[in-house]
């Protein structure tokens, strides 16, 4: 059984570590990650102009492909790793430290994001898997799929630390509302719900009494 639906009031925080430092690791600004994507994709796109002979058409098409992915890459761990069936006391330790305590304390600000050194290892570690690949067409391709995360990271603390906007993200703030107050077996998109509509896991529609 996944974690429970959290309180929407609950607003306090949990150490996960007895040691400081490794404390402060589980938590970052959001202003951090996403600033450090958004470079590291700019920093891509400029090696892939100055060292590559991809052109312009091909480079856009390829940053589309990789943002398109990472939605899907998004939904997949968010449905599948984070919301893991806890048939063990491993998996249960585990997804409550990647995801369980987000469920628990939505509104703590300092663990919206993944901390910064996880994420830029696992985003250098993506770029030298899949230049073995896709060669210099890893250069289009990953810094699409890391604005993705930067994008995803932006919706998802606007969710949390704000109230509804008056604006399109109203219905991504609704959407993910829904999975943490009402059903977390459903509604898995954060930045886009496109792949909740696919594989019909989009919220139930309550019935008019």
């Amino acid at each position: 059984m996944n974690n429970k639906n959290s309180s929407p009031n609950n607003k306090g925080t949990k150490t996960l570590s007895s040691n400081p430092l490794i404390e402060r690791l589980t938590r970052t600004h959001i202003s951090i990650p996403i600033t450090l994507f958004l470079l590291y994709s700019g920093g891509l796109l400029y090696w892939s102009a100055i060292n590559t002979s991809l052109s312009i058409v091909v480079t856009v098409g390829l940053f589309f492909i990789g943002l398109l992915t990472f939605t899907l890459v998004e939904y997949i761990m968010h449905r599948y790793l984070f919301h893991m069936e806890l048939t063990t006391t491993l998996r249960k330790k585990m997804q409550y430290i990647m995801h369980g305590v987000h469920h628990e304390f939505p509104k703590d600000k300092d663990r919206l994001a993944m901390p910064p050194l996880a994420s830029l290892t696992i985003a250098t570690t993506l770029l030298f898997l899949l230049r073995l690949v896709m060669a210099d067409y890893v250069f289009g391709f990953l810094p699409g799929f890391l604005t993705g995360y930067a994008g995803y990271l932006f919706v998802h603390y606007i969710v949390h630390a704000f109230q509804p906007p008056k604006n399109i993200f109203k219905t991504l703030w609704v959407h993910h509302g829904i999975h943490h107050y009402k059903d977390n077996e459903r509604a898995f998109g954060v930045s886009s719900p496109l792949w909740d509509y696919i594989f019909r896991t989009m919220p139930r529609l309550e019935k008019k009494t």
